[in-house]
């Protein structure tokens, strides 16, 4: 059965760090892009990263560029996102999703059941 599963999200203070990980299962996550996503309560789900498996390129959005960093893990079947500087508006249930090919452009067609990050003093 091919699943996503997410872990590491929490509460932090601001300007703490954390690290995700999405775990995948029931496939090789080495053929595949995987995007970051999240959704802030009232909000629409908006991107945040995404990082190809042709390459290992990646891309942030603007609100987390330089902050965020993703990476990947082929021997584990595993992508990371590592979250520093957090600010309170980061604060909302992160997803990971696999893209349907090796490239950030193709689309999203497996999702995680997320984890929720709480940035707050």
């Amino acid at each position: 059965q091919l699943q996503l599963v997410e872990s590491g999200g929490g509460l932090v203070q601001p300007g703490g760090s954390l690290r995700l990980s999405c775990a995948a299962s029931g496939f090789t996550l080495d053929y595949y892009a995987i995007g970051w996503f999240r959704q802030a309560p009232g909000k629409e789900r908006e991107g945040v990263s995404c990082i190809s498996s042709s390459d290992g390129s990646t891309y942030y959005a603007d609100s987390v560029k330089g902050r965020f960093t993703a990476s990947r893990d082929n021997a584990k079947n595993t992508v990371y996102l590592q979250m520093n500087s957090l600010k309170p508006e980061d604060t909302a249930v992160y997803y990971c999703a696999r893209k349907s090919g090796p490239l950030c452009v193709f689309h999203n067609d497996y999702w995680g059941q997320g984890t929720q990050v709480t940035v707050s003093s």
